[in-house]
């Protein structure tokens, strides 16, 4: 299926927000999100991703200077409901009182459609999110991954020109949200409609953006591809935001970083590294020839993978994961060697 409405770009010039209170909720901001493009906002609470989110939504205004636009067309000034977007809050905000049915058709009928195009949609909406049969239910006698899809599809029926949706997944257990995360991103993949989504969650933004922009302090860390993001990180905040992160320092010496856990060859070092990050997928168990000697300190049983923390005498302990599939334990000796070309030297920030 696909949205019957063109999807809308949307420009951020010189957005910043301060609130009554003085509180600086966001730094000047200049974003463009391509129509049809999923952009997720990453980052700690309190970052502002929340505050862009309701700027776009026309929630908040920005401060003086700064404009919101609707390909090219300036919104800054008009409210949410002359928007034409739709919004999933976290807390789904669906009124008790109302039937799946009615829940889901109710910004149509403020909108004063036909009585049969409403029950048209919403059974195309209902259909769509695979709730059929809970049509009539109340929404108290929903589940929390039911309500989910009822939030959805009441934001999708009015045939918004962006999808706006605010950690609509953070109340529903593990299991669920990585069910849910797939559907979202099967059906937005299909409906191909503008969406921009909030969330704290590293692996949410992974499996569902075109684009990430990972946010620190009310200001963008870093915008890229979900790849880039985890892979070339600009800052050291982005690098430990994202995934799981190795420190190691020490020193250059004739193409070996040497550090006081041992000694890795880097022949292509850039000059004056004297820290280093890497993920856990560049260390591998080596009991011939390590880089590095150490003691397991924890052992987490992952089921297809083990992760092990390892103390090797720096200052942070090392992360790995392997697929071996012998036993390992606390307090016992293991050899680790470090693949170089995943080091990263780093900016702490922008």
């Amino acid at each position: 299926m696909v949205s019957r409405v063109a999807p809308v770009a949307i420009t951020l010039a010189a957005c910043s927000k301060t609130f009554a209170d003085g509180t600086r909720a966001l730094e000047p901001i200049d974003i463009v999100i391509a129509p049809g493009e999923t952009v997720v906002l990453l980052g700690p609470s309190g970052c502002g991703k929340t505050t862009m989110l309701r700027l776009i939504a026309g929630l908040e205004k920005p401060d003086a200077g700064g404009t919101v636009l609707f390909d090219g067309a300036d919104v800054t000034s008009l409210p949410i409901e002359k928007r034409n977007v739709g919004m999933v809050f976290q807390s789904y905000a669906l009124f008790p009182n109302m039937s799946v049915a009615e829940n889901i058709g109710y910004g149509l009928r403020i909108r004063r459609k036909a009585r049969s195009e409403i029950a048209r949609r919403v059974e195309e909406m209902l259909s769509l999110v695979r709730i059929q049969k809970l049509a009539d239910r109340r929404i108290d006698q929903l589940s929390g991954g039911q309500r989910q899809r009822v939030a959805l599809a009441r934001a999708l029926a009015v045939e918004p020109l962006a999808l706006l949706l605010d950690e609509p997944l953070t109340a529903l257990d593990a299991k669920l949200r990585e069910e849910l995360r797939l559907e979202i991103d099967g059906l937005l993949r299909s409906l191909r409609i503008t969406t921009v989504y909030v969330t704290h969650d590293q692996a949410e933004a992974m499996a569902l953006a075109d684009r990430v922009v990972v946010m620190s302090e009310g200001r963008v860390a870093q915008s890229g591809a979900p790849r880039e993001i985890y892979e070339r990180p600009s800052t050291a905040f982005v690098a430990e935001f994202i995934g799981t992160m190795n420190v190691l320092e020490g020193a250059l010496r004739a193409g070996t970083f040497v550090t006081s856990a041992g000694a890795i060859p880097w022949p292509d070092a850039p000059p004056q590294a004297n820290a280093v990050r890497f993920r856990p997928e560049d260390v591998r168990i080596d009991d011939v020839s390590p880089h590095l000697r150490g003691t397991i300190v924890s052992v987490v049983y992952l089921g297809d993978r083990t992760r092990l923390i390892v103390d090797a005498g720096a200052a942070r302990p090392v992360v790995l994961e392997t697929s071996e599939r012998r036993g390992f334990s606390r307090g016992s000796p293991v050899g680790l060697s470090i693949d170089a070309r995943g080091f990263l030297v780093l900016p702490e920030a922008t």
